[in-house]
């Protein structure tokens, strides 16, 4: 194990991961909405906003899926020590972490079952560009229209016509994160 794994966890965890609960769980209830994460400083290429999220959603039974973009051996050292959370491939993921395009097909997650919708496969998708501009975001949550930057890609319609199944995903730049839950119907 590197000995920057035991480097970039949150220094007060009480109080941080409390704070990062709130903006996860903000940026669910309000999609489009960008949040701001800090108190991690995982290993590149996880951005803070990425690290943060990876601090508080997962431990030793949330098995995560690094996409090719993000699979070093820094940054599983760092996840490992920092939250005990197992690795798996993308069929047996609750957490993926990548760019879009490395995470692609994003058909290989679990969206869950009609008995069980929850054990789907949310998705941390790291972005070179975050703002509240581009797609048109409706839904639970958004009082008219919202806009977030996403990709080009027909996967978010197919998506919400899955719901209750299928998956859940925060958006990452540097410091910024927001989420476009299932239920978020994106034009």
């Amino acid at each position: 194990m590197l000995a920057t794994a035991l480097e970039g966890g949150f220094e007060n965890a009480p109080i941080q991961s409390a704070h990062a609960f709130r903006a996860a769980m903000t940026a669910l209830a309000y999609p489009g909405r960008i949040e701001t994460g800090y108190g991690a400083t995982p290993p590149s290429p996880l951005s803070i906003a990425a690290g943060v999220l990876v601090l508080t959603l997962c431990d030793p039974e949330t098995p995560v899926f690094l996409a090719d973009s993000h699979d070093t051996q820094e940054l599983r050292d760092w996840i490992t020590f920092q939250t005990g959370a197992p690795f798996a491939d993308r069929a047996h993921a609750m957490f993926a972490i990548g760019n879009w395009s490395a995470l692609a097909p994003l058909t290989g997650f679990p969206i869950g079952t009609p008995e069980y919708p929850d054990r789907s496969t949310t998705l941390i998708v790291e972005t070179d560009h975050l703002a509240p501009e581009g797609a048109s975001l409706s839904g639970p949550g958004i009082r008219d229209k919202a806009a977030l930057t996403l990709p080009k890609s027909p996967f978010f319609t197919q998506n919400h016509a899955l719901f209750p199944l299928g998956l859940d995903m925060f958006f990452t730049c540097a410091d910024r994160l927001a989420a476009l839950p299932r239920t978020t119907r994106v034009d």
